[in-house]
């Protein structure tokens, strides 16, 4: 009997299973492989919407659950979680015995997994490295889960030259695009009258919808910019207002707080959510009028619909940006300006020659392939390139 190379795919976060999805309907269609799905981090936790229903209700079978996260968003709150993580995968990764191990991104969660496969002789193939997002810990994340891992998948050409810069071998990196992308060929799309009959509100025009998550590496408290932005929000008394929550980083539920006083404040005309899954929030950024904040949906899937973002501050600089994307300083008179900006005849006009800078949404076939024929193996050699000092 041929034995089914196991694809073990780790989930943490709403975000990122959202980038994963297709990948695992890939791998769980082919043949030749068997799915293993580890839900940890956000998709455990009550406050954070239990998330993990969502995978099984769209007809995957978990494998194993790490509980790894702290009620608690302190730095060491967040270190104690990494470490919790770090144990919960060492005792999976005995039990599942995976061939490969897939990674996405830069969250401490996806850390402590690396970590663990790293000893267990695990290889590790990284989605999403040689990016860069100065204004977080996730850009030390992501460039140290690159050296854990023997296999890389990245979303653009640059962020290959790069991950091949921190002397990972050519033949390693392959630039399959963003999986993220692959929804917008595949989704089966929500109107407008349905989103607003699921989610209980009008949505009026303009239509924003935000989503801000703490910059890590500030000095700053993350509430003086999230006020910033409210304030922002109230010069345009017109539009209608979506928020969803930040993910469960050092100073995430501080912004929850606010974002719910701000939404009740304004209940005619804003809503909250813990989580609104792949299919909501795509096609409620497709319906939008900006995108306001600085999840990186806003830079990869928002200029793929041709939709203008606002970005705000450093989380996501470094980061290769579409002609849609304004950035803007996180002040309420520069948030204000970028949305007038986004909103204005010129600008809305040349949406329509936005250019995707992160492929053309057909990742996951190519990763899958790709996984399916790699030697397992966890040895490789510093791939070093020429210098000039």
């Amino acid at each position: 009997m041929t034995h089914k190379r196991k694809i073990c795919i780790v989930t943490g976060t709403r975000a990122e299973y959202g980038l994963l999805y297709w990948l695992m309907k890939e791998v769980s269609a082919d043949a030749d492989m068997h799915l293993q799905v580890v839900a940890t981090g956000t998709h455990l936790s009550p406050e954070f919407g239990l998330t993990y229903q969502q995978i099984e209700a769209d007809g995957f079978t978990i494998d194993a659950k790490v509980e790894m996260l702290l009620s608690s968003d302190s730095p060491i709150g967040i270190t104690k979680s990494i470490g919790l993580g770090v144990i919960g995968f060492a005792d999976t990764l005995q039990r599942l015995r995976p061939d490969i191990l897939v990674l996405l991104g830069d969250r401490f969660e996806i850390l402590a997994a690396a970590q663990a496969a790293m000893v267990a002789r695990v290889p590790i193939a990284h989605i999403s490295g040689g990016e860069t997002t100065e204004g977080a810990f996730d850009e030390a994340i992501r460039h140290a889960v690159t050296k854990l891992a023997q296999w890389h998948f990245v979303a653009a050409e640059p962020y290959r030259k790069r991950v091949v810069q921190m002397g990972e071998a050519p033949e390693r990196v392959f630039n399959s695009g963003a999986p993220g992308l692959d929804h917008l060929a595949n989704l089966s799309w929500l109107d407008r009258s349905r989103l607003e009959k699921d989610m209980g509100i009008t949505l009026g025009k303009p239509l924003f919808l935000v989503t801000y998550h703490p910059v890590t590496l500030s000095e700053a408290s993350p509430v003086v910019a999230m006020n910033e932005l409210l304030t922002a929000l109230d010069q345009f008394p017109e539009a209608t207002v979506i928020f969803t929550y930040p993910n469960a980083d050092t100073g995430g539920r501080m912004l929850i707080d606010r974002i719910n006083a701000w939404a009740s404040l304004h209940p005619d005309r804003a809503r909250a959510f813990v989580s609104l899954g792949h299919q909501h929030y795509l096609s409620l950024m497709r319906e939008a009028d900006v995108i306001i904040g600085n999840s990186s949906s806003g830079i990869s899937e928002a200029p793929a619909l041709r939709k203008a973002t606002v970005n705000l501050g450093n989380r996501q600089k470094g980061r290769l940006k579409a002609t849609s994307v304004i950035d803007a300083m996180e002040t309420a008179a520069d948030i204000t300006d970028a949305i007038k900006k986004a909103l204005s005849g010129e600008f809305r006009r040349n949406l329509a020659n936005t250019v995707s800078l992160y492929g053309v949404g057909n990742a996951s076939a190519k990763i899958k392939e790709i996984l399916k024929t790699v030697p397992l193996r966890v040895l490789k050699s510093f791939f070093d390139i020429k210098h000039e000092y």
